[in-house]
């Protein structure tokens, strides 16, 4: 089910502020940028935190169900692709490419619709040390998507 090599730990804070707090968390413990994403619907308050953890700028995406979205990092590559894709078929079923049972992924998307930064770090050795950071730091929803070849 999921064809993406590794393992993305998942959370989605309630707003910008707390998803900033969490990722410089995340930072402090030694999580590198690359491996950080972010998914939010596109706002001014979410546009600053791709610089904020010395990712490039975040790009805008139209996603069905949740319309002009900012996204970036290795999570966007991981859930795009073909016509079953993230920009193609949306957050929700997109998830499944990592892992993520099919309700999972619908909570994360009404979770972003609402106003909530979803917050990936892809680091499998570390994943439970990001799903305690994710948690520590206000992530609802945080869980880790079925490492590559254990479905």
């Amino acid at each position: 089910m999921s064809d993406h090599s590794g393992t993305f730990t998942v959370g989605v804070f309630p707003d910008a502020e707390r998803a900033r707090l969490g990722l410089d968390a995340l930072r402090r413990h030694d999580f590198a940028a690359e491996s950080l994403s972010i998914i939010a619907k596109s706002s001014e308050t979410v546009t600053g935190l791709g610089a904020g953890i010395g990712r490039p700028a975040l790009t805008t995406i139209e996603l069905p169900r949740l319309g002009a979205t900012l996204a970036g990092g290795p999570i966007v590559a991981a859930l795009d692709g073909d016509d079953h894709g993230l920009a193609a078929q949306g957050l929700a079923p997109a998830m499944r490419r990592l892992g993520f049972q099919p309700h999972d992924g619908i909570i994360f998307e009404r979770l972003v619709d609402k106003g909530g930064v979803l917050v990936a770090v892809h680091h499998e050795p570390r994943a439970a040390d990001a799903l305690s950071v994710l948690h520590n730091y206000g992530a609802g929803n945080a869980a880790i998507g079925a490492w590559h070849g254990r479905l």
